[in-house]
Parts: C-alpha cells; structure tokens; sequence
C-alpha cells in the first residue's frame, strides 16, 4: 500500500518533491493548502505522514509550524534539505514577450522581483502556491498567464520553460520535517539528530547552564529559536537542534537537561539531513 504522505501545496511543489525525495515515487499524496490542514490530516488519520517546511536561508524560521508541532505532539521522524529553484513556465507556444501577468506565491515573487525589473511590461499577481497555479494554467488552457514554479510542475502540467532559474539569490535553500502523530520507531543507528523544547525559570545563567550541558556531552548547537509562552508574558520556550555521534552521550546530556528545565520535550529524534 503507498504511503499517504500530506503536503502543503499542490502536486509540483517543493513539498511535493521532497515527499517523492524521501519515500519514493509511489506515494498517495495528499495536497493541503495550510500547514493547518496539513496538520488536520495528520490528526484525523487521512494521512500518516506531513511534510512541513521549517526554515529557509533566505525567509529565517517558520516560527507558527514550530508551535504546530509542538501544541499537536507531532513527532520529527526525518528531514530534507532543498535547494530552492524558481523557473517561469507557460504554455506551450508562448515567449516572454506575450506574457502579460505571472500569478505565484508571494514569497517566490519577492524572490524574483530583480529578474522582473527587466520585464515592466509583466503584471505580478500574487497567489496561494507555486504549483497549483501551473496546474491551472494547464487546466484552463491560460494564455499570456505564466507561473513561477518548479521545474517538476513543468514536467508534471506540461508546461514550456520560459526562463530558468530567475530568483534573485541563487544560494536559497530550505529545510523541510517530516512529521508523524505515531511514536517514530527509528534505530539507534539511524539516530545522529535531535529537536528539543524546553523552558527555563527567568534566572541568571538558566540557558548558558543548560547550553553547557550540551558542550560537555558533546552535543553539536545547530538551531535555537525562542518562541513566547501563550499568555505568559515575557515567557519563551526553546526549540533545539542538536547533531551527535555518541547516542549514549545524547541519552545523559537528556537526563539533565529533563531535570534543569521546567518543561522538557523531545519533538523527534532522527538521521541528519545534511548530506
């Protein structure tokens, strides 16, 4: 049976091409258009597994999937890094010339505005998501309409390349989770990563001390990112990134850091994506 595997976005997208990067070609895939209804999938069983994106180079932290997780008890089973790749497509027969507006997400628009600085004649219309508006381009037989997209959206819609590679940052990459409701079942030797909540008292030294457990046990720092505490002023959590190599000495440097923090929360344990 294929794995039922729930995106953001539409089929081509970037979710969608990390969720067939990680499990293969054949998957069931489940287009959702917010991380919300992603997260609604997860929850009422019509998918069993979520790829959400987590943080880009370019955007910094998606900070309100940070609390999706963590408020829904989502377990990190897995990570991706993507390079993020902008191409203008349109049916086929066109040129740049005839293109009279280019519908995209917003993001990908902003990261493309240089490109369009040399083409004033083009009207920029913001849009839900990459690759849905390639599928209705192709639907609907759009004329002088292009997209923003990537270039499996082409592929799939049958869609002609326009321009490839347009975003104004050629070095933009994102980082994707994948995400299960189950308790994950990964092997000790498939481990070499962790993501960690945790809550300190408002004291002196209270996160120097805990990042200290971490450098004893030769925990590698690779993410922190705080977030406030919902009707607790001036209160935050921390999110945690660690890399490892020694899982014994990940298993102590949790023990302390359990009984130091007032909340103590390991969001998933899994193989670094990094290649």
């Amino acid at each position: 049976m294929n794995k039922r595997v729930a995106i953001q976005g539409a089929e081509g997208s970037n979710h969608h091409k990390v969720a067939r990067d990680f499990y293969g070609p054949s998957i069931q895939l489940i287009e959702c258009m917010s991380f919300d209804a992603l997260v609604s999938c997860l929850l009422d069983g019509s998918a069993a597994f979520g790829i959400m994106a987590i943080e880009n180079t370019i955007a910094g932290s998606i900070i309100p999937n940070y609390a999706l997780i963590d408020s829904n008890n989502l377990h990190i089973i897995g990570e991706e890094y993507l390079n993020i790749h902008h191409h203008l497509m349109a049916l086929k027969g066109q040129q740049i010339s005839g293109i009279k507006e280019v519908w995209s997400h917003p993001m990908a628009l902003l990261q493309c505005k240089e490109f369009f600085k040399k083409h004033p004649h083009i009207k920029l219309v913001e849009d839900t998501d990459t690759a849905e508006v390639a599928k209705r381009i192709s639907k609907e037989n759009l004329m002088s309409i292009a997209a923003i997209a990537p270039k499996m959206a082409a592929e799939i819609f049958d869609l002609v390349i326009l321009e490839d590679e347009i975003q104004t940052i050629k070095e933009n990459a994102t980082r994707f989770v994948i995400v299960q409701t189950a308790v994950p079942t990964n092997g000790v030797d498939q481990i070499n990563k962790a993501s960690l909540k945790f809550q300190l008292d408002h004291k002196r030294g209270s996160l120097a001390a805990i990042l200290n457990v971490l450098s004893d046990c030769k925990m590698n720092l690779t993410k922190i990112q705080s977030l406030p505490v919902i009707e607790t002023p001036w209160k935050y959590s921390f999110f945690v990134d660690i890399t490892f190599d020694n899982y014994r000495e990940y298993e102590k440097a949790m023990t302390i850091m359990a009984i130091m923090a007032e909340e103590f929360k390991v969001l998933g344990t899994y193989k670094n994506g990094r290649k």
